[in-house]
């Protein structure tokens, strides 16, 4: 079965729910959305392909960066682009569970009694934004928990399914402290990829000031749907991956954890605690997205380490010592990719089926 719907014009309509997606419409609905990004977004290129390859494989997203770089934006435009609701919750310490998961409420029936009726929150759409969530207290940041792992809210005890794709995209500034709540370990676990947002370069804020200061503005059209999201997934998933590559993402995961054999020297030194077994699914899934994002149907060792910074910044936890000295989780990882080579293919003939 195909993937994609084409008219006369050559433009992609609706794909039915169950319909399969083969690499062809894969790759043509990543160029249609890369494209219409392209038309309200400048440059962001690694950031858009990060973000589009964590929705494809049902992860979530952590954004950090200083206030004005276009997270909002960006999530704003792929929701646009894919005909998904979008809801944006902006975090503040007052904010309450029940303003993000919906609560009970008690009202008048029409024999004159009482019953409850549940409202829903801003949690039950597609597309989350949860703009500075290290603003919101832990109380409220743990209502996303379920959400987040599970795909289901529980309120009154009942639990009710959210919507499938369901993508959080979260925010946080990195130099404002005050009147934060940090993100405890259990949370940002919770988060697919951990993805730092850095200044453009010149020609794109040179770009930037052209398309938003002057007259009008450009906007995305939607080119896909729901259906066509949870089809990439799908594909994504069964992407195969070698024996051999599985094992490099098992021990760069193991040599994130201070006490392991592999460990290398700066993470004996500065590590209190490594990455679980979510990380190393991480590793994997992102890799997978970031093969098929390359029209490659199966996973390489770079796409492995590639996907080592945006998939493990947020679960090593780095000790006292580290903060001392001055050293980020991002040189920790950069000494472990040195000190865990890349594995050579296994030879065919050798053992190998």
């Amino acid at each position: 079965m195909t993937a994609t719907n084409q008219d006369e014009t050559g433009s992609h309509g609706p794909v039915p729910d169950g319909a399969a997606l083969d690499i062809d419409g894969f790759g043509q609905l990543v160029d249609g959305i890369r494209t219409q990004i392209g038309r309200v977004i400048v440059g962001q290129d690694d950031l858009v392909r990060t973000v589009l390859a964590s929705l494809f494989v049902g992860g979530h997203v952590l954004l950090e960066g200083v206030p004005g770089l276009g997270k909002t934006l960006l999530l704003r435009t792929l929701a646009d682009t894919l005909e998904l609701r979008f809801t944006r919750v902006q975090c503040t310490p007052d904010l309450m569970p029940a303003d993000i998961v919906g609560t009970t409420v008690i009202g008048a029936t029409a024999d004159s009694g009482a019953a409850g009726r549940f409202e829903p929150g801003p949690v039950f759409s597609q597309v989350l934004l949860a703009d500075e969530i290290n603003r919101a207290s832990p109380k409220t940041q743990s209502a996303l928990l379920e959400a987040m792992a599970e795909g289901s809210v529980t309120v009154g005890g009942v639990t009710r399914p959210l919507p499938v794709p369901f993508f959080v995209m979260a925010t946080q500034n990195p130099i404002e402290m005050e009147g934060t709540y940090p993100l405890p370990e259990a949370q940002l676990d919770r988060f697919l990829t951990k993805l730092l947002v850095m200044l453009p370069p010149t020609g794109d804020l040179i770009a930037i000031l052209r398309r938003t200061t002057g007259v009008g503005g450009s906007s995305a059209d939607a080119v896909a749907g729901a259906a066509q999201v949870r089809a990439a997934g799908a594909l994504v998933r069964s992407m195969p991956i070698a024996e051999h590559v599985l094992r490099h993402a098992v021990d760069l995961i193991q040599a994130t954890h201070p006490a392991m054999e592999p460990a290398p020297e700066p993470v004996r030194r500065y590590v209190a605690y490594g990455a679980s077994p979510r990380g190393a699914q991480a590793l994997v899934l992102l890799g997978k997205a970031m093969a098929l994002l390359d029209g490659r149907t199966a996973v390489a060792i770079d796409d492995i380490r590639a996907a080592v910074h945006p998939c493990l910044r947020h679960r090593v936890v780095v000790g006292y010592e580290a903060l001392a000295a001055d050293v980020d989780t991002d040189q920790i990882l950069d000494a472990l990719l040195d000190a865990v080579p890349a594995p050579r293919p296994p030879v065919r003939g050798a053992g190998v089926p």
